[in-house]
């Protein structure tokens, strides 16, 4: 499975923690009817959709990006010891999959230089932290992480749908905060002259994809702005815990339409492997065209 891609001055490496079936993708994807999903199983599974379960297939992980500057840490996934009361293949696990995962990169905790956290959810945020001693630190000890400031007030505002847990934010985000290691910045937030932020709002109110290369977007990273191939060919299925639904459908089709037919490298954070390639157009929608 290939994990390493050079691209111009920099090199992206894939941190895959799991892939595996998820929930039912009907349920998944509210908005994915039975007979739509049928018709596209023929290219869509087994990679993206089991047929002996019906669940969506998703591969979870994170993204390093090396510049001729810093290392930067794209997503910080599940994480180890954290609480996932819904998820059994997360909660308070203890495996060395993204550790070894690091390492076979040639990188350890210390070589991060900066953390980028797309959105606050639970499978994004998680290796923000690491359990010592009794209580949460920050991972990489070296590291800025960078939160959406309207994210994160969002988040920890009080406002927060009943159906979410806040133990990520506890867990993985505060500890951050406390220990002065937090940059709370705009979406559009341009960090140097290869790394910078792009507003992609929708799955959660201030998400953002990260744009990486000098001079132009080279690669970028999506977040959880998509979630299944099956939303490229159809931008207008939307993903069932989306807290502006419309404004996904928004975000999904404009960030595609950018992309499209561009020498610019996709990363996706939930697409089966190998999960990198380029958009391309299909039919009224798009696809990944994966780099083998």
């Amino acid at each position: 499975m290939r994990t390493t891609y050079a691209i111009n001055d920099m090199t992206i490496h894939r941190i895959v923690e799991q892939e595996q079936g998820f929930t039912p993708m009907l349920e998944f994807l509210p908005t994915l009817s039975k007979e739509t999903l049928e018709e596209n199983l023929s290219w869509l599974a087994p990679g993206g959709c089991s047929r002996e379960t019906g669940n969506v297939v998703l591969c979870f992980q994170s993204y390093v990006v090396k510049t001729p500057h810093h290392n930067i840490l794209v997503d910080a996934c599940i994480g180890n010891n954290k609480t996932f009361p819904l998820r059994p293949t997360w909660n308070n696990k203890s495996d060395g999959n993204w550790m070894a995962a690091l390492k076979a990169a040639g990188l350890g905790v210390e070589d991060i230089d900066f953390v980028m956290c797309t959105h606050l959810h639970g499978d994004h945020v998680g290796w923000n932290t690491r359990m010592e001693n009794g209580r949460w630190v920050p991972t990489f000890p070296k590291a800025r992480y960078l939160f959406s400031k309207k994210e994160y007030e969002f988040w920890t505002g009080g406002n927060v749908p009943a159906a979410f847990a806040l133990d990520a934010i506890n867990e993985s985000v505060l500890p951050i905060v406390e220990a002065n290691r937090a940059e709370l910045v705009t979406s559009d937030h341009a960090l140097n002259d290869h790394i910078r932020l792009l507003p992609t709002p929708g799955h959660t109110p201030d998400h953002f994809a990260v744009c990486a290369g000098k001079g132009g977007d080279k690669a970028v990273f999506t977040g959880d702005l998509i979630h299944s191939p099956i939303q490229a060919r159809y931008p207008e299925l939307v993903m069932r815990v989306d807290t502006d639904r419309d404004q996904g459908v928004r975000t999904r089709r404009a960030f595609l339409e950018r992309y499209c037919d561009t020498d610019t490298v996709c990363c996706t954070m939930h697409f089966p492997s190998p999960s990198v390639g380029h958009i391309k157009r299909w039919g009224d929608g798009f696809k990944l065209d994966y780099l083998t």
